[in-house]
């Protein structure tokens, strides 16, 4: 069957690759990384003095990373265009003494991160993907992309009660994966195994982030193909969107300096030294402005006139439970990125925020809806008001609109990837 004509399918193909690509936070900005170096940015480290020569230039930090063009001529006092996003999405992540089991089977202890629909992580085949810290100091990314884990869900059989109350699952005793056969467990066979798999000669990690992932790879979904079902929308689909959209800034004249600052740690309150609530964007901005010359008079002037797009997945009106949803606010799928409001600064939006969004996506000519929760409903929160309080900067909190929100495989319109890019990219060129 032929495939209907979409507005870009190769941003949606390439975001396939990158989310496939991504299994944990160190891996997303590696790729993103990647994909600015071939755009000719370069990376500084933050030991060493900062230049303002213009061009491009990215800060890593564990799995955040910072990234800004200074266009020809930018004054010190020029402002900044920020994107901001996150890399961590909700998971089970390997505990400091991995190796464990019970009744002959082999298992790997795991920590809940986030808030995991823990169900849909039941019956997966899982691999295993993070960072090494080898004895010398230095990091080793390792991806095992295989189906190496499982957690196995009780047979129906065991327990008759979950067709009238439900699934209950216990963080501690039901989520625990088995990963082979064997009565004896031995500490340091999982790092074992990971060394030799990195080919790291053994006994050389003395550290580890390590996190599964389900190995089943983004496809395509529905008749048409017009739905994409895939891991890590919330938020890799953001960080990708915004590499893309500097990218695009990067290869004009933009009058402000265009920055993406993708941080990790959103998904439990972002304070860390790589997370939203730490000092990461605010000293890169900083040095930026102090590397061109500029005074403390300059970095003020610049932070007042500085707009971040804070970029997060959103909620798409769910066919099942329609009640769930504001009655007048139903972000559909394929209708393009949703402008968050909350007036109770659960969302950073507001109408001077909604006017600066609305030329963004009227210069890209792309269509955007509005979301509000429910009121009877808890609103979620995002990077936006931390990024507004902390720094003192103007932001607008949007995203796109999906399903499945928090679940190991979500569900997106296969056009909104490239919808949000594009408001993006005109966002980054005012």
């Amino acid at each position: 069957m032929t495939e209907p004509a979409r507005f870009d399918r190769g941003h949606t193909d390439d975001l396939m690759t990158f989310l496939a690509a991504s299994p944990s936070p160190y891996h997303a900005v590696a790729n993103a990384a990647e994909r600015l170096e071939k755009a000719g940015f370069r990376q500084v480290a933050e030991t060493d003095a900062w230049d303002g020569t213009r061009g491009g230039k990215y800060v890593l930090r564990g799995g955040a990373i910072v990234a800004w063009y200074v266009p020809e001529g930018a004054a010190p006092h020029t402002p900044f265009r920020i994107v901001g996003a996150h890399t961590d999405s909700p998971n089970l992540r390997v505990k400091p003494l991995p190796d464990t089991g019970a009744h002959g089977w082999r298992q790997v202890a795991v920590e809940i991160y986030g808030g995991p629909l823990l169900n849909s992580w039941l019956d997966r085949d899982l691999g295993i993907a993070g960072r090494l810290t080898l004895r010398d100091g230095s990091t080793r990314l390792v991806n095992v992309d295989r189906p190496l884990l499982r957690v196995p869900q009780l047979a129906i059989h065991l327990d008759r009660s979950v067709t009238a109350d439900g699934l209950k699952l216990d963080k501690q005793r039901h989520m625990q994966p088995v990963w082979g056969l064997g009565r004896d467990v031995r500490d340091g066979d999982l790092i074992a195994f990971l060394e030799e798999t990195a080919g790291i000669p053994a006994g050389e990690v003395t550290g580890w982030d390590l996190m599964t992932h389900s190995v089943e790879p983004p496809a395509y979904l529905g008749r048409d193909h017009e739905l994409l079902a895939g891991p890590r929308m919330d938020n890799l689909l953001s960080v990708h969107a915004g590499t893309a959209a500097l990218v695009a800034a990067a290869s004009g004249n933009p009058a402000s300096i265009p920055v993406l600052a993708a941080f990790d740690h959103e998904e439990n309150g972002s304070q860390s030294d790589t997370g939203a609530d730490g000092p990461l964007l605010g000293n890169v901005l900083e040095r930026s402005v102090f590397a061109r010359g500029g005074s403390y008079e300059d970095r003020a002037r610049a932070f007042a006139g500085t707009v971040c797009l804070s970029s997060d997945t959103g909620h798409a009106v769910h066919p099942n439970y329609a009640e769930r949803h504001d009655p007048t606010h139903h972000p559909r799928v394929n209708g393009g990125p949703i402008l968050k409001v909350n007036v109770n600064n659960r969302y950073a939006t507001d109408g001077s925020g909604r006017a600066e969004f609305t030329a963004a996506c009227e210069a890209a000519d792309v269509p955007f809806q509005s979301f509000v929760s429910n009121n009877s409903m808890p609103c979620g929160t995002t990077i936006g008001p931390i990024t507004a309080a902390r720094h003192g900067i103007r932001t607008v909190d949007i995203g796109v609109a999906i399903l499945s929100m928090h679940s190991v495989r979500e569900l997106c319109g296969a056009d909104d990837p490239f919808l949000l890019a594009s408001a993006l990219t005109a966002f980054l060129e005012r």
